[in-house]
């Protein structure tokens, strides 16, 4: 099956959006996934923001694990099977193994608090719009994240919540593997 939006080759590629290419295989060892190369294609200044955006959480002090945590869980969350693949292979390149990986797409308990306090912080803010009520700031602060993070937190759902939605709109052909 085909995304819905078709894209010139990208070895075609020329000026502004060849340049957003050459960002996105540094900042992925190499590759172009289709999401990117598809953003790229449309609007290379979209992606160049996106690239952005994401280096900067990469020197956060979140941390890759728990970065691809928040992003596996709002991938899971928003139905993006492209971006649960991703999230999925991910994680399991920085560490995170993959029945921790099981079981925050499962929604259940991982063993390991911090953890768990994050995913549920997620989850809760996606399903409240980002309305946060007092006790759930202070179980998040309680486990451990500093509001900085919390920064930090915010523009890694944000940043997923983009990548689903075009994924989702655009039916982006899968070029991952298939999340265990």
């Amino acid at each position: 099956m085909s995304s819905r939006i078709s894209i010139p080759d990208v070895k075609s590629a020329t000026g502004a959006v060849a340049e957003a290419y050459a960002l996105t295989k540094k900042a992925t060892g190499g590759a172009l996934p289709n999401l990117f190369a598809a953003v790229g294609a449309l609007s290379p200044d979209i992606l160049k923001a996106y690239l952005t955006a994401d280096g900067a959480l990469g020197a956060g002090t979140l941390g890759n694990k728990d970065l691809e945590i928040v992003k596996l869980a709002v991938s899971e969350h928003t139905g993006c099977d492209y971006c649960v693949r991703a999230h999925v292979m991910i994680g399991k390149m920085v560490g995170v193994s993959a029945e921790t990986l099981k079981l925050v797409r499962a929604g259940k308990p991982t063993g390991d608090a911090k953890r768990d306090a994050l995913v549920r912080f997620v989850r809760v803010i996606q399903t409240t719009s980002g309305t946060i009520n007092a006790s759930e700031f202070a179980a998040i602060k309680a486990a451990g994240y500093t509001d900085s993070q919390l920064v930090e937190i915010t523009l890694a759902i944000a940043l997923t919540v983009f990548t689903n939605t075009f994924n989702r709109l655009n039916d982006t052909t899968l070029d991952v593997p298939p999340a265990d």
